[in-house]
């Protein structure tokens, strides 16, 4: 309650974090921890054969391996701090107070990776000037690997804990927190399936790039492969083991997240749908081990594709089954700690919400006030017309007959039981009641919810900077909710 709102309406929050992250945990999953490890093989392997094909092939696939994950994968990685931030600063803020030495040794890691990757990269054609010098460019790469995978280490024990802060709720100690339930089976599923991704990846690239000399790509494919087999058979136990501790509320979840809020028939199937795609890399990968010859590459670039999709999938449904709680009982997806719903169902938000503009609700500005309440309490999931468009949620609920406040007020008063993903409404019956009124009101006038007014202030350069810094609210004010 103690930050600026930010939001984008035709995008929102959630989809804007979703774009960015899904796309950065492809890059590290698949190249960076997955497609390291298989570089370091392929350059051990023309080390113990004597045969600089190996290490030719090996250097050109660290080269995509370089310029993507130094760009792509370090810009978005920056973009999922910089959006996360921005959305849900409560959330981060928590996080941080928690996690600070976890993430003050996880920069230090990922600078270290960073700095072995240019090394390993740059010094590559010169290490083989000598079978001394490529042996220990080789144990470079091995670090190289190990530091991108405790990377990823550090990170899913975050991830882990916002979907289940095990014992932290009782003892809030930083070791409580990394060894939440959650931790080693998402970490174990990770890993796995970051190899096979990595390798897949790998013997994509590879078949591309070794058209002219079949007898060395046959060998390449049926090492490669062989690798990324052994990894899926780790990769089965592993998604059990990981499946078995989720959270049991967590589970009716499933079929909403897959389905985007819309329950329909297929969506038991799914673990079907996942079993036959999984089967189908399987069936690719021991056809390229037994004969790599015969394996066309358009089989090859679908598992890669098909592995791509099913990491996105997976993201989509960990991030929304978590809900109503962004970390697992401790805060909503609201930004609101559950400690202080008391305080703000007492009070209101209006009355603890720093950059609320209004304070008091009066017949007068019920409508200013609703679009308020939506902007703190809702915004961070919804937004009025674009993706996950409230107005969208109302027309299936109440169609085109006239909406009616004081019905809308008993959905969400009680929604939270109808719909437990969606957390309870925070505010106090007058907040609720303004908010209605305001929903209401986007029956007719579906104005998008813009982010180029703060707090319904016009932009600074329509008035004058006086007027505008005036106008916003007093922040040495005891608004805050105070710990």
């Amino acid at each position: 309650m103690d930050f600026p709102i930010f939001h984008i309406d035709f995008i929102g929050n959630r989809m804007l974090i979703a774009f960015d992250a899904i796309l950065h945990v492809i890059i590290n999953h698949a190249l960076a921890v997955g497609a390291l490890p298989v570089i370091a093989l392929l350059e051990h392997t023309g080390i113990r054969l004597k045969d600089p094909r190996w290490d030719t092939l090996a250097y050109r696939l660290l080269k995509i391996i370089f310029i993507i994950t130094t760009t792509v994968g370090a810009l978005t990685g920056v973009g999922i701090w910089f959006s996360a931030s921005l959305v849900n600063p409560a959330a981060i803020g928590s996080l941080i107070r928690v996690f600070f030495w976890g993430w003050f040794a996880e920069w230090i890691v990922f600078v270290t990776e960073v700095s072995l990757i240019m090394a390993y990269f740059l010094s590559w054609q010169s290490a083989a000037r000598s079978a001394e010098a490529k042996q220990k460019h080789l144990h470079l790469g091995i670090f190289l690997a190990a530091f991108s995978w405790i990377t990823m280490a550090i990170i899913v024990a975050i991830l882990g804990f916002m979907m289940d802060p095990g014992n932290w709720l009782a003892e809030r100690t930083l070791i409580s927190g990394l060894l939440n339930p959650m931790y080693f089976p998402q970490l174990a599923f990770r890993t796995t399936l970051a190899m096979v991704m990595g390798g897949m990846t790998m013997i994509c690239l590879t078949y591309l790039f070794t058209r002219n000399d079949f007898g060395f790509r046959a060998s390449v494919l049926r090492l490669v492969s062989s690798w990324s087999i052994a990894w899926m058979l780790a990769l089965v136990f592993a998604s059990i083991w990981y499946y078995q501790v989720i959270p049991q509320h967590m589970f009716a979840n499933i079929p909403v997240a897959v389905t985007t809020q819309e329950f329909v028939s297929w969506n038991s199937s799914l673990k079907w749908l996942l079993i036959v795609g999984l089967s189908f890399v399987g069936w690719v990968l021991w056809s390229s081990v037994k004969h790599p010859g015969t394996v066309h590459g358009a089989k090859y670039i679908a598992s890669v594709l098909l592995l791509f999709a099913m990491l996105g999938q997976f993201e989509r449904v960990r991030e929304f089954i978590r809900k109503p709680f962004i970390i697992g009982n401790y805060m909503y997806a609201n930004g609101i700690r559950v400690e202080d719903y008391p305080l703000l169902q007492r009070d209101g938000i209006l009355q603890h919400a720093t950059y609320a503009s209004i304070r008091d609700i009066t017949d007068d500005n019920k409508v200013s006030a609703g679009r308020e309440v939506f902007e703190q309490t809702c915004t961070r999931c919804h937004t009025v017309n674009g993706i996950n468009s409230i107005r969208s949620q109302l027309k299936k609920m109440y169609g085109d007959k006239l909406w009616q406040s004081d019905v809308i007020a008993a959905y969400i008063e009680n929604m939270h039981g109808a719909r437990y993903f969606m957390p309870p409404f925070p505010g106090n019956k007058a907040e609720l009641n303004a908010l209605a009124v305001y929903l209401s009101t986007l029956q007719k006038r579906a104005t998008a919810f813009n982010g180029v007014q703060i707090n319904g202030i016009p932009k600074p350069d329509k008035i004058s900077a006086a007027t505008f810094y005036g106008a916003l609210p007093n922040l040495d004010a005891p608004h805050g909710v105070q710990k």
